[in-house]
């Protein structure tokens, strides 16, 4: 998903500059427990959604992961490509029927390339957050930008940042319960920096889970900025892949950035 970029990560309201690496995601959480514990998203709305504003051209998704998007996509008939940080979970996505259809780039999504030009770059499920930084984040859309053909789209789903969820800086909430497995999330919230550091807890009969990551956030309107930065526009905002209006109230999104038409 991403390759090495200065960043400042914060644990337990502590600040140490590290070297951002794009494969300790997938050292951290293996990608078979990855797919386990996001079994439960269902693809069917975004995949809709994506194959129509892609209009039949090629599509690039950074931080593809597992393929957890990419292989549905690839069954519909559309052209894949995707950058993945970790080894791991590109090895898991190779693995997996028409996983060999995909063209795959090892590397960080906020600069590694991919030959060609495509119709629509995809950065779904917060991927965004998972930069270290505000100039990586800015980056990531100029590289965005640099893979789109004229008039082409940049698609992000990312969660609206809600600090009020807050008490004395940290959280707990459930993000999945079945009879079989219960998923949650328990979080540190660092404002000045825009940080959180999250934790996921997966508990099934086989014992304790745990899925670490941190998350540098940002409000849609600062995506929106970012955007233009680097010569794109907001097409549309949904406040899920259904279409669904964005609120006051909605707590997740799904912005469509377009890059400008040649002159």
């Amino acid at each position: 998903m991403r390759a090495r970029c200065p960043g400042t990560i914060t644990r337990f309201g502590r600040e140490a500059a590290l070297a951002f690496d794009p494969s300790e995601y997938g050292r951290h959480i293996p990608a078979d427990v990855y797919d386990q514990a996001y079994a439960h998203l269902d693809p069917e709305a975004a995949v809709d959604r994506l194959i129509a504003l892609a209009d039949g051209g090629p599509i690039c998704e950074f931080g593809i992961g597992t393929g957890r998007l990419a292989l549905p996509l690839v069954q519909r008939g559309m052209s894949v490509a995707g950058v993945e940080g970790s080894e791991e979970m590109a090895a898991r996505l190779r693995s997996k029927p028409d996983g060999g259809r995909i063209e795959l780039t090892i590397g960080n999504f906020a600069e590694a390339r991919v030959h060609g030009q495509f119709a629509l770059v995809l950065l779904a499920f917060n991927t965004i957050f998972a930069l270290p930084d505000q100039p990586a984040q800015v980056a990531c859309f100029r590289n965005a930008a640099a893979h789109l053909r004229p008039g082409g789209r940049f698609v992000i789903e990312a969660w609206v940042p809600d600090p009020a969820a807050f008490h004395a800086g940290g959280a707990l909430r459930p993000v999945w319960v079945a009879e079989d497995a219960v998923l949650l999330e328990a979080a540190l919230l660092h404002p000045a920096a825009q940080r959180m550091t999250t934790t996921k807890i997966r508990l099934t009969h086989d014992g304790v889970q745990l899925l670490p990551a941190n998350h540098r956030y940002a409000w849609p309107a600062e995506l929106d900025l970012m955007a233009e930065l680097a010569g794109m526009t907001l097409e549309s905002r949904w406040a899920d892949w259904t279409g669904r209006p964005f609120t006051d109230e909605s707590r997740e999104h799904v912005s469509v950035y377009q890059l400008g038409e040649a002159q």
